[in-house]
C-alpha cells in the first residue's frame, strides 16, 4: 500500500482539508496520508512548486503527491495525474507540473471530470485519483495520455563569465530569502575566484555553512539542503529588514 502526501492552499481555519481527508478515508481507510503544508499562499503556484520541489524526493519512490493549489483557477479547466522520477502527482492543469518537472513529466494523463463540474475538485476528482495510484493501480486507467499542459514561464539564472544574476523564488517562515542560484552554477562560473554577493544595499563576501556563522543582526549567505543560495539575517527577518521579496534580484560578481 502506497503513501499519499497532501499539499494545498486551503489554510487551517476551515473544513476544506478535513473534507478531502474524509474522502480519502471513505475510499481507502488503510492508505496513510501525510500533510506537507496547507499554508501555501492562495493561488500561488510558485510557492507550491518551491515547497513541493524541496521535499518530494525525500519520500519513498511510488509516493503519490496530492496538490490542492488553485484547483478551481485552472485556465484550461482540466486536471492531471503524472509520473515523474518515480513519484506520482495529481493536480489541476495550472502550470504547476511543468514547473515542478522542469518541462514535461515522464507520463501524463488527463483526469475525467466524471459527473461534471465540482465546487471542490481536490476532494471530488484529485483525491480519488490519488487513492487509485496509492493502491498500486495503473496511471493509464485514470484517463487518456497527453503532452498538452498549461505553461508558466519561470525566471532563469543569467550566467556570464564574471557574473551570475538570479532572483528570490521564495521567502520562508523566518523571512529567509531562497534564490534560484545553485551551488553548481557558482562553482562552474566562479572557478574558485573571489566573489561578492549583492542584494538591496548589502554586499556579502562569503558563503558560510549556516546562518549562525554571522553575528546577530548581520546579513549572511548559505547554501540550503537543496543547494540553493539563501540570504538571511541571523536572528532577524531578512525579507522585512532588507525590503526584498519574491522576484527580487540577487547578483554574484566574480573577480579575476
Amino acid at each position: 500500500m502506497g503513501l499519499i502526501t497532501f499539499l494545498s492552499d486551503f489554510g487551517y481555519r476551515d473544513h476544506y482539508v478535513a473534507a478531502v481527508k474524509a474522502r480519502i478515508l471513505q475510499l481507502a481507510p488503510q492508505v496513510p496520508v501525510l500533510d506537507i503544508t496547507h499554508g501555501i499562499e492562495p493561488f500561488n503556484i510558485a510557492h507550491a512548486v518551491h515547497v513541493l520541489g524541496a521535499v518530494y524526493q525525500d519520500f519513498p519512490a511510488g509516493t503519490v503527491h496530492l496538490v490542492g493549489v488553485n484547483d478551481l483557477g485552472s485556465p484550461r479547466a482540466a486536471w492531471h495525474a503524472a509520473r515523474f522520477q518515480g513519484h506520482y502527482f495529481v493536480s489541476a492543469d495550472n502550470g504547476l507540473l511543468p514547473l515542478l518537472c522542469d518541462g514535461q513529466p515522464d507520463e501524463l494523463v488527463v483526469l475525467s471530470a466524471g459527473n461534471g463540474p465540482s465546487s471542490s475538485p481536490t476532494r471530488d476528482l484529485l483525491a480519488p485519483a490519488a487513492v487509485h495510484l496509492a493502491q498500486g493501480r495503473s496511471l493509464a486507467e485514470l484517463g487518456p495520455a497527453t503532452t498538452e499542459t498549461y505553461q508558466l514561464l519561470n525566471r532563469q539564472m543569467r550566467l556570464q563569465d564574471d557574473r551570475i544574476t538570479g532572483h528570490v523564488v521564495h521567502v520562508d517562515h523566518y523571512g529567509n530569502l531562497i534564490t534560484d542560484i545553485s551551488r553548481t552554477a557558482v562553482e562552474v562560473v566562479g572557478r574558485t575566484r573571489p566573489f561578492t554577493i549583492h542584494f538591496a544595499r548589502e554586499t556579502v563576501r562569503e558563503i558560510v555553512a549556516h546562518f549562525q556563522a554571522a553575528a546577530p543582526g548581520e546579513a549572511v549567505c548559505i547554501f540550503n539542503s537543496q543547494d540553493r543560495l539563501c540570504i538571511g539575517i541571523n536572528q532577524g527577518n531578512a525579507s522585512e529588514l532588507l525590503g526584498l521579496h519574491f522576484d527580487s534580484q540577487v547578483d554574484i560578481r566574480f573577480v579575476g
